[in-house]
């Protein structure tokens, strides 16, 4: 029995958990003006976020069309698969998931095809997409994976501060969060996922109060048994927040991520995240 996992590349999971667990990732487009690249593929991080930043144009994303996920789910069946487990970024920020359930009803594989909206996005998704991998690989059934996903959705928790709203403002991802807007000049958003969209948890005044936050939102949670820092373009700073975290979690079972051009369009430069599950 192989059960196969897919994503898309909001889920900004490292390209070797990606290839160690035979994960398949299905790229979101970026727009920079007429020019279009599939996120990871076309373009990378370091490229990505020079023209965000230096460019002179603010990208535009869209989602993977329903063909896309269809040639992927036929190509998985080519492979052998006996079913397909296919976890997506809140529907509530992307229309990914329509896509991939409209992906599933084209496709016309004979293997069982099982659509699941994370409710979250980046590598909060990411750890649980790792999970339903490792599932797989031990010889979990379909449904007792697709099981799984379901009980761990509410497992994830999502922290992270923003350097400035303006990304995410033009990118209309806001949600809730639009409380904030008009009252950050010299701080820093901080936000959190639930119910599948942002939602607002205060300010903090620099990085060093941000990192704080991120640790005092880390010593919340009970019985971690996975972590992952996220930044978009501060790797030190990154590093010094696993540090920070290392009473709280292992440091050398922490993963590192960083966004990918889609959701760096919507974070924008001097993002982070801090993700983690629940037993």
């Amino acid at each position: 029995m192989t059960i196969k996992i897919v994503t898309d590349s909001t889920a900004d999971l490292p390209a070797d958990i990606v290839k160690n667990l035979g994960i398949t990732v299905v790229p979101l487009y970026v727009h920079f003006g007429n020019e279009v690249f599939r996120d990871g593929v076309d373009i990378n991080k370091e490229t990505f976020f020079d023209r965000l930043i230096n460019g002179g144009i603010h990208p535009k994303t869209s989602q993977p069309s329903p063909e896309d996920f269809a040639n992927v789910y036929r190509e998985l069946a080519k492979d052998n698969a006996t079913g397909i487990v296919s976890i997506h970024i809140s529907s509530k920020f992307s229309g990914t998931y329509q896509s991939a359930m409209e992906g599933a009803k084209i496709s016309g594989v004979s293997c069982p095809i099982e659509v699941i909206d994370s409710r979250l996005l980046s590598m909060g998704m990411g750890l649980i997409i790792k999970a339903a991998a490792i599932a797989s690989r031990s010889g979990k059934k379909l449904g007792d994976i697709v099981e799984d996903c379901k009980n761990n959705i509410p497992k994830i928790k999502l922290m992270g501060f923003f350097d400035t709203l303006r990304y995410v403002q033009v990118g209309g991802r806001l949600g809730k969060a639009k409380i904030l807007m008009g009252s950050l000049l010299g701080v820093k958003p901080v936000l959190t996922v639930a119910d599948g969209e942002y939602q607002p948890c205060g300010r903090v005044r620099n990085t060093a109060k941000g990192l704080e936050r991120l640790v005092e939102f880390a010593k919340t949670g009970k019985n971690i048994v996975d972590l992952s820092v996220i930044h978009s373009t501060t790797p030190e700073t990154a590093h010094k927040l696993v540090e920070m975290l290392s009473d709280i979690f292992p440091k050398d079972q922490t993963i590192i991520a960083q966004l990918g051009a889609v959701l760096g369009t919507h974070g924008g430069p001097g993002t982070l995240w801090v993700a983690y599950k629940e037993a």
